[in-house]
């Protein structure tokens, strides 16, 4: 006797007060791995991760550079996903780049690990990012150039992708530790694996 498949449900758009609150979310968990991130010398791949070579090289505050260099990328969000996104996104680049700064005046970020930093730190990065995603949000102006190149030129995202953090990371051996750079790099490796392990196509569609 054949068992009947079960009816899918139908997604659910989510509301305005669910998106508020999932931005508000996400970018808490992200600026305070940032803040922790900034507290040790570490650094990420990525517009986050540029921002943060700036940072160290200039002494420039972290979050008026990643707010300053996402701008250039809004009207290709804004061309490629519709202005809900680029709405969502400018809004979740604010929040960070204003809490960033603001994490330290309110919790004691002393006497940090920098390994311990890059596990902790990159997985609320990680998990902040995925909030976001699935609300139909993003930080990334690098990202939004990568998706733009492959839609205009064929040019396969991931790879421009993994090359612009490589050569993030190449131009931080000027201005990083050797320390704190593999401390990065498990940073990095931390952040996406949690992103690759729980935002995966077909098991969450974001409406």
């Amino acid at each position: 006797m054949k068992t009947a498949m079960p009816i899918p449900t139908p997604a659910v758009p989510h509301n305005l007060i669910e998106d508020v609150l999932a931005i508000l979310t996400g970018t808490l968990l992200v600026s305070l791995g940032v803040a922790m991130f900034n507290q040790v010398g570490l650094f990420t791949g990525g517009t986050a991760g540029l921002a943060f070579l700036i940072h160290y090289a200039t002494g420039y505050s972290f979050g008026v550079v990643f707010f300053l260099l996402n701008i250039p990328f809004y009207w290709l969000a804004w061309k490629r996903m519709g202005w809900k996104f680029t709405l969502k996104t400018f809004c979740s680049v604010a929040l960070v780049s204003v809490l960033s700064g603001l994490h330290p005046k309110l919790i004691q970020l002393s006497s940090l690990t920098p390994f311990y930093v890059a596990l902790l730190g990159g997985s609320l990065m990680g998990v902040g990012f995925i909030v976001l995603f699935r609300h139909q949000a993003s930080l990334g102006g690098i990202n939004i150039l990568s998706l733009y190149l492959q839609d205009k030129h064929g040019i396969r995202a991931g790879k421009l992708q993994m090359g612009m953090d490589v050569c993030i990371v190449l131009a931080s051996f000027m201005v990083v530790p050797p320390m704190a750079m593999l401390a990065s790099i498990l940073g990095a490796v931390v952040l996406n694996l949690a992103i690759m392990l729980n935002h995966r196509p077909g098991r969450y569609m974001a409406v």
